[in-house]
Order: structure tokens, then C-alpha cells, then sequence
């Protein structure tokens, strides 16, 4: 399809009977995963009565994202797509049914719960990557992609709210056994539902680790295009992570503080549904410079330390421009060569949530130092100068027609329909016209 042919909107990648499992394969097991945090949690702390182990608990679910999506990168390439999902799905059936049996002691559930945290990134990878064969590397793919990362986001909104009414009615170890069943009905629908491709790269040379992160940032215009999907966030989760401080330098309550970390992630959610459903392909990629470059400045307000209402707003506002992101995915996409597809998009969404762990943190340690509202401020700041310096960098590179690198060489393919194919005005780039 043309990049300016119209747009079906979402409705077009749910007219592929394969896509409808696997939406309904990652609902199943994102709403599992995040009733196994809450009940995890609690089970954790009327284990033990210590809140650091508590906290130690949840923190487990991010830190050994690193070291599994670094590791085992090059597993989404070299195997069958559909046979790691289903594998992925059964070691985490597996992990929650055995945090249901009341022999398992609180270090067995704690490095249970690394091992499911250790296998996700290779699931999102791989899983991000097969959309690509499912719905086609169009406009298609970047809304199916779109639609997963929206429910990825409602369901944190939504998720552990049921998850406390859950457990109300039943013990955390009854939910846990539940997340035992979302996983195993995922992996049913990933078995039934989805077509046995061949892998990528199965005859391929074996490589190290690393050479997925090698072959991502040795090109230069993939190496931005990663950067740019990596660091806006590691500015943006600043004023959820000091929303409590916030909160109460203002003299605020906690339904309040509830409501303000709403905020973000319903603009998120609304400026990608308004995207990918009134506007075109090209229409998003000529957004993503100019939503790029401001995103981060409704943040500026936090100097006038503003009060909850209007912190709301300017919350609300900061998210809805980061519809600029399915504009990017697919000039991301776009950028990366069939054959590295798994790994790439492994290693995308481990840099991804390890560095929103890194700028919570060290927000946090700001924090320590200044007022919370100046922490903010800064963050919009250094963020937005970070933007700029990257999109002036996929300029230069997308300006290089003639660069070996620029889809026409060093691996890269160039089999993108005509109507996709980059132009003298560089038509899936930042002159996009």
C-alpha cells in the first residue's frame, strides 16, 4: 500500500484472521502479568511482614529484563516464531503454577518470578517481530503494533485495579493460579491460531550475544532511529516516578495522586488511537518531527508548580503527543533488515524498559538534591535537547541517498512496495512531504 493511499485505520488490521489470536493471546497474558505483580506482592508481604521484601518483589520484574533480552536476542531469529511464543508462554504457565503450591518457599517465588521476567523480552521481540509476516510490512504492521502497545498500557490502567478487587475475593496464591491459565490460553491461541513460518535465520553463521546490539547501532541510521524510540521515555517517566512527592508538596490527597498517574498514559493512549485512526501513513510520518520536538515541553509548566487540575491537563497534553511514535515505528521498521528483525525488536524493548527503570531512578536521585517540580523542568529540558540532537542526526541520514546503508545495501533490503520505497524527497523520512 501507497504511504499516501488512505488509511482503513485500525479495523484493517483485525480484517486479518490471524492478528485477531494474537491480539487476544497478548490481552490474555498481559492482564495475567499484571494480576502475578499485584498477588506476587502481596503473597510476598504476608510471607515474610517486610515491605523492602515486598518492594523487592515487584522491582524483580524489571531487572532481569536486561540480562534476558540481551542473551537470548538471537533465539528470535534462529527458531520458528510461533514455537518461541508458545515456549515463552509455557515456562511463565509454569513459573505461576508453581507459585501456587504452598510448599514453594519466598526465594523459590522470587527467582520464579525472574525466570518469567528473564523470558519476556524474548517474547515481545519475537512476537513484534511476526506481526511483520502476519499483517504485512505496511501500514498494517504499525497499527497492529500500535494496538498491542495500547493494550500493554490500558491494561496497567485497568489491570491492577481488578487485580485488588481479585483479591478480594480470592487468596493471592487462587489469582496466581488464574495467571496460570491466561498464559496457558495464550499459548493455545498462539498454537491455533498462528501459521508455522520457517525462522529467519536459521541457516545462518551462530553469533555471540552482542551481535544483535553490534549490527543495531553499527548502522548509523538505525542506531538514531533506536535512540529516538529509547530516550524521549527516560524523560517522560519523571513526573510519574516523583508523582507522590509531588503530590504532596501541593498538599494533595491519595485519589488524587490515583487520578494525576492516570494522566500520561490516557494522552498516550488517545493520541495513538487518534492517529492511527484519522490520519494516513503519510500524514504520521510528516508528524513525528514536529510532535517529537515539543512533546516534552507541556512539562515546562511544572516550574509554576502547578496545582492537580491543571497538572492533569498538562499531563493529558504531554501524552497525546506522543502519537509522533507510530509515525516512527515505521521508519524504524523500515530501517532494519528482515533477517535481524527478532533480535532488533528484542533488543528494542529491553533498552526500552531498562532505561525507563534507569530515568525513574535517577529522578528519584535528583530529587534528593532539588525541589521535585525543578527535577521535571530539568527533564524536559536535557530530554528535548536529546530530541533535537537526534533528529537532527535521522535528517543528515536520511538526506544520504546515496549511503550503502540507506536500504540499498549492507545487508538491507529493499523489496518495500514502490509506493514505499524512499524517493529523492525521501518519502518515509524526515522530508516527507
Amino acid at each position: 500500500m501507497s504511504v499516501n493511499a488512505p488509511t482503513a485505520g485500525y479495523r484493517s488490521a483485525f480484517r486479518v484472521r490471524e492478528f485477531r489470536p494474537v491480539f487476544a493471546a497478548h490481552l490474555a497474558s498481559v492482564l495475567g502479568l499484571v494480576i502475578a505483580e499485584i498477588s506476587l506482592t502481596v503473597l510476598v508481604y504476608r510471607l515474610t511482614g517486610s515491605p523492602l521484601m515486598s518492594a523487592l518483589t515487584f522491582a524483580l520484574g524489571f531487572l532481569p529484563y536486561l540480562l534476558g533480552g540481551t542473551l537470548l536476542a538471537g533465539v528470535a531469529d534462529r527458531y520458528p516464531a510461533r514455537r518461541v511464543l508458545v515456549a515463552c508462554d509455557l515456562v511463565c504457565a509454569g513459573c505461576a503454577a508453581l507459585m501456587v503450591l504452598p510448599a514453594t518457599p519466598v526465594a523459590g517465588l522470587l527467582v520464579l518470578r525472574c525466570a518469567m521476567a528473564f523470558v519476556a523480552p524474548l517474547f515481545q521481540g519475537t512476537r513484534n517481530a511476526s506481526l511483520a509476516d502476519i499483517l504485512g510490512d505496511g501500514d498494517r504492521f504499525v497499527l497492529g503494533r500500535s494496538l498491542l502497545r495500547m493494550v500493554a498500557q490500558s491494561a496497567q490502567l485497568i489491570g491492577f485495579g481488578l487485580g485488588g478487587l481479585l483479591l478480594v475475593a480470592v487468596p493471592p496464591r487462587g489469582a496466581l493460579a488464574l495467571t496460570a491459565g491466561t498464559f496457558l490460553g495464550s499459548a493455545l491461541l498462539l498454537r491455533l491460531g498462528t501459521a508455522n513460518r520457517p525462522a529467519r535465520a536459521a541457516g545462518g553463521p551462530r553469533s555471540g550475544p552482542l551481535a544483535g546490539l553490534r549490527a543495531v547501532f553499527g548502522d548509523r541510521r538505525l542506531r538514531a532511529l533506536t535512540l529516538m524510540c529509547w530516550l524521549p521515555p527516560v524523560f517522560v517517566v519523571a513526573p510519574e516516578a516523583l508523582m507522590a512527592p509531588y503530590v504532596h508538596d501541593i498538599g494533595a490527597g491519595t485519589a488524587t495522586l490515583g487520578l494525576l498517574m492516570c494522566a500520561l498514559p490516557v494522552g498516550t493512549i488517545a493520541g495513538e488511537l487518534w492517529a492511527g485512526s484519522a490520519l494516513g501513513p503519510a500524514a504520521r510520518s510528516r508528524l513525528v518531527v514536529p510532535l517529537a520536538a515539543v512533546s516534552l515541553l507541556p512539562l515546562l509548566a511544572y516550574a509554576l508548580r502547578p496545582a492537580a487540575a491543571p497538572l492533569a491537563a498538562v499531563l493529558l497534553l504531554a501524552g497525546l503527543a506522543h502519537a509522533y511514535t507510530i509515525g516512527l515505528d515505521r521508519w524504524w521498521v523500515d530501517a532494519v533488515p528482515e533477517e535481524l528483525r527478532g533480535r532488533a525488536m528484542t533488543l528494542l524493548s529491553t533498552g526500552l524498559m531498562t532505561l525507563q527503570g534507569a530515568g525513574m531512578a535517577l529522578a528519584g536521585l535528583a530529587a534528593e538534591l532539588v525541589p521535585v517540580h525543578l527535577v521535571v523542568v530539568g527533564a524536559a529540558v536535557l530530554g528535548t535537547l536529546c530530541v533535537l540532537v537526534l533528529l537532527g542526526e535521522l535528517r543528515a541520514t536520511g538526506a544520504r541517498r546515496d549511503d550503502p546503508r540507506d536500504g540499498h545495501g549492507d545487508g538491507h533490503r529493499d523489496d518495500r512496495p514502490d509506493g514505499q520505497r524512499r524517493g529523492p524527497k525521501g518519502e518515509t523520512g524526515l522530508n516527507a512531504k
